[in-house]
């Protein structure tokens, strides 16, 4: 099932999204890039993951259990059914993980901008517990491409490829600005910059080699499982960071005060503004038509 040739394909991958992150972070050390920039990519980023477990990874997933479980002579529809449940405990198993993560982690923000923290204080108690929570993101995001690569499927791979390096892009920019408005040294960032973009690349490599060493068909089942597995990670991280944020990304605070007490209104809260609506319906439909023109 594996080949030198699809594992020469990973690493091109690996280095690509190892590149492409880090430079990608690099960008506030040396310009800044407006607000609503970097919000359009971020929601078309966001698409894409959602596009991409929805259209891509489950049904890819969901493909391979179902046939490891046909493959079986005995009991066949005992089988089927193990597969169906299957499924559904992949998914919840990788939602919730990144919500533990999430939470024993402390509850960061995919901020791209404005982190909350006052500068020149150094690299505290938060700033450690944001940057471990964002490399575990990113880590978990290399298991979809060690997984796609053994499923001989390479338009499946791209896809995934493409999914995740729109979502690091923004990810990597925000966590740099976010070091930076903590008060961090520029060689500081830069060391962090170089864990969280070597995060997915490692353990992309470190997923295909496990599931490698597998034999038979608990091989393709492994992958099948691992593969919805990390489409509900990707259903995670669309769903409870970066919406909400692009949602209340054009919102603006309005105190007011009443005596001695403030209230504090938002305004245009949970709305989309229809550049970054459009961006992320395209995201969401880009991984679909390419997947649909790969099968006929």
């Amino acid at each position: 099932m594996a080949s030198s040739n699809d594992f020469g394909q990973l690493l091109a991958f690996s280095f690509a999204m190892l590149v492409g992150c880090f430079l990608a972070g690099m960008v506030p050390l040396s310009m800044t890039l407006s607000e609503s920039n970097l919000q359009l990519m971020s929601s078309l980023g966001a698409g894409l993951l959602v596009g991409t477990a929805l259209a891509v990874i489950i049904p890819e997933g969901v493909a391979i259990l179902l046939t490891t479980s046909h493959h079986h002579e005995d009991g066949q529809e005992v089988d089927a059914h193990d597969s169906a449940s299957s499924i559904g405990m992949a998914l919840t198993c990788g939602f919730i993980f990144m919500l533990l993560v999430d939470q024993i982690g402390g509850a960061h923000g995919h901020s791209h901008g404005s982190a909350s923290g006052n500068k020149g204080e150094g690299l505290g108690q938060k700033s450690l517990s944001t940057i471990i929570g964002l490399v575990v993101h990113a880590a978990a995001d290399g298991i979809a491409l060690g997984a796609a690569t053994l499923t001989d499927r390479a338009d499946v791979e791209f896809i995934i490829f493409l999914a995740i390096m729109l979502h690091k892009a923004p990810a990597a920019f925000g966590l740099t600005s976010f070091l930076l408005h903590e008060g961090a040294d520029r060689t500081s960032v830069r060391k962090v910059l170089i864990i969280f973009s070597l995060a997915a690349p490692i353990l992309a490599i470190l997923t295909y080699i496990s599931l490698t060493t597998i034999n038979g068909g608990l091989s393709q089942f492994s992958t099948g499982w691992v593969m919805l597995f990390s489409a509900g990670t990707f259903l995670y991280v669309s769903t409870v960071h970066v919406l909400p944020e692009i949602s209340s990304g054009g919102s603006a605070d309005k105190v007011i005060a009443l005596g001695d007490q403030e209230i504090q209104i938002h305004k245009s809260a949970n709305r989309i503004s229809w550049a970054n609506l459009v961006a992320l319906c395209s995201g969401t439909f880009l991984p679909v038509l390419f997947s649909q023109s790969h099968h006929h």
